[in-house]
């Protein structure tokens, strides 16, 4: 007897062979049009996804672990190349055998918003433009804004713009089996 979810997939390998060794992977997907996975069965689709992220949660764990591994490898030899050349962060590039590692460490700036915000006052007050210095960019929280009154909001909302992330959908099986 087969499957409703071989039936629809014997034309994707041996139609001989049980499922779920006949059935589409989450190695196929990227060669399949998303108008077909669309029409694949809700229980099929519901396997992709869970295997599917399955495997993005194991290649994330394997890049944490060989990034890891590649830090206790270079970093000490890359800080030396940085400290040779008079960098505190930034790219360097140096030789292991037949490869060349290049070792990036980012810079990471913050600044103290209320010490900015007064510095931007005390420019203001002198007569100069803060823009010519720093940006200043206005933001509303948005669960701020869900708890204003009405006449408030009103006032802002010409300036308010909503749009909409991407569509997350997840497929569970009824029952509570997860």
């Amino acid at each position: 007897m087969t499957s409703p979810i071989q039936t629809s997939f014997a034309d994707h390998g041996d139609p001989f062979m049980p499922w779920p060794n006949n059935s589409l992977t989450p190695d196929d997907l990227p060669g399949i049009p998303d108008a077909e996975l669309a029409q694949l069965p809700v229980e099929l689709l519901a396997i992709l996804q869970r295997e599917t992220e399955e495997a993005l949660k194991r290649a994330k764990a394997s890049k944490t672990r060989l990034d890891a591994a590649l830090t206790v490898r270079y970093a000490t030899r890359a800080a030396e190349e940085r400290q040779a050349r008079g960098k505190d962060t930034g790219t360097v590039r140096f030789d292991d055998g037949d490869f060349t590692v290049v070792a990036d460490l980012p810079k990471r700036v913050d600044w103290d918003q209320d010490r900015l915000g007064e510095i931007v006052e005390r420019i203001r007050g002198s007569g100069d433009d803060p823009a010519q210095y720093v940006d200043v960019v206005i933001k509303v929280p948005e669960r701020k804004y869900a708890a204003w009154p009405d006449n408030i909001r009103a006032v802002f909302e010409p300036a308010r713009t909503v749009r909409t992330g991407a569509l997350k959908v997840e497929l569970l099986p009824q029952g509570g089996a997860a």
